[in-house]
Parts: structure tokens; sequence; C-alpha cells
């Protein structure tokens, strides 16, 4: 099995099985959703994309982020420390954030695609394994010039390494992720709004067993999470 790389600005020219992945938090976030009893989620790339789909589907709940909090008319955030205080039984989420569903819209060539993040690394494997594809290019969404990104790029070397038969120390991976710049705010006692258990949530490795498929149909993208 071979691996690429690639980030926001180049995901269009991956193929294959497509591995898009959020850490710091949407794709961590989206799994609490299910956990939460969400039924599927539809990633898009818009916050006004998000506010009508919310409008036109019947029990639907907007959910994401545009600088880190929820714009007007979103139902919650990107918190995975306050999805879990929420019943989404049956509901029907639309997710637009800054870094994660824009790495599902753009990477348009994909031709099987799963959203991925720490807390369902094992089960994204297993689904892989039964794949059994020669190739895996992992979209690394938060990784921009500047030095950011680095909790996605840990996660996907994390993976990398599962696959590969490995057996990683998560010890090194998960300080990656406490010490990359999008943690920053959340180990700020003053930034409220960026609690810091998000930082343990999205850090629990394995926390859930199930990957989060996404597949599309008349247009839209749905994430479901599916047992390995």
């Amino acid at each position: 099995m071979k691996f690429y790389y690639t980030d926001l600005e180049t995901c269009h020219e991956a193929a294959g099985v497509v591995v898009v992945i959020d850490v710091l938090r949407a794709f961590s976030n989206a799994a609490f959703a299910f956990s939460r009893g969400a039924k599927e989620i539809n990633p898009v790339g818009t916050v006004e994309e998000a506010l009508q789909f919310k409008a036109q589907t019947p029990n639907s709940l907007a959910c994401g982020e545009v600088g880190g909090l929820p714009p007007e008319g979103f139902d919650f955030g990107n918190s995975p420390s306050q999805t879990e205080a929420l019943d989404l039984t049956g509901k029907i989420i639309v997710q637009r954030t800054g870094a994660g569903t824009q790495g599902i819209v753009r990477s348009v060539n994909a031709e099987t695609m799963l959203a991925a993040s720490l807390v369902v690394a094992n089960a994204t494997v297993k689904y892989i394994h039964k794949l059994a594809p020669e190739a895996v290019t992992f979209v690394v969404t938060g990784q921009t010039e500047n030095g950011r990104g680095d909790e996605d790029l840990a996660c996907a070397e994390y993976l990398e390494s599962l696959l590969k038969g490995g057996q990683p120390d998560p010890a090194p991976f998960i300080e990656r992720v406490f010490r990359s710049r999008d943690a920053f705010q959340h180990l700020d006692p003053n930034a409220t709004e960026f609690p810091r258990t998000d930082l343990d949530h999205c850090t629990t490795i394995d926390m859930f067993e199930f990957a989060m498929l996404v597949t599309k149909k008349n247009g839209r993208h749905i994430m479901r999470a599916i047992r390995p």
C-alpha cells in the first residue's frame, strides 16, 4: 500500500481512497454528533449552503464554525465538549467548517472518501484494510505554510503507521496535537469559547468504533457512521 499526502490546495488531484483529516475539531465533533444519535452529516463549503440546507430539510440542524465560532443561524458549533451534551437522535446535520468540510468538497476526484480524526482511528484503518487499496491519500486539511495543521499531519502519520501494521505509541502524536497552533486558544483560560476539554476529547484515540464514510448523492455529500 502506497501513501500520499495532500492539503486543501491540491486535494482536488487526489483519486482512489481519500482520507480527509480534521482533528481540531470538525471530524472529532462529527464523531461526537454520531455518538449522540445523528442520522447523517452533510458537509458543505459555505455558511449560505448550510443555512439553505437547514431551511429546506425537515429535522435538520446546522453546525460548524467560521473563525472557530458558530455563525448566526447555526444550532451548535464545532466543540465536542458541547456536542456530547446534546440529544441528536435521528437528526440530519449540515456541517460547515473552515478546514474539514472544505477538504471534503474539494476532493472532487476521490472514489472512496472517509472523514477521519484520532477518535475514530482504528475503525478507519479497519475499513481501509477491507477495501485493500493499492494507495491511500491523506488530505491534511489544517496544513499551511505558516506552521498550522500539525495535529492533522500527526493523525495522518499515525494512521499510516497502523495501516502498515505497526503499533505506534500514541503519546507523541497526542503531544503534537497539544503543541499545534490550533490548540493554543484551547489552552488559554480566558478563551472560554474554546474549551480546554475539547483537546481531551479530540485526543481520546479510538473513542468510537465506527468509521465515517462520505458518499455523494444528487450533488450533496453525505457522511454516515459505519462499523468496519
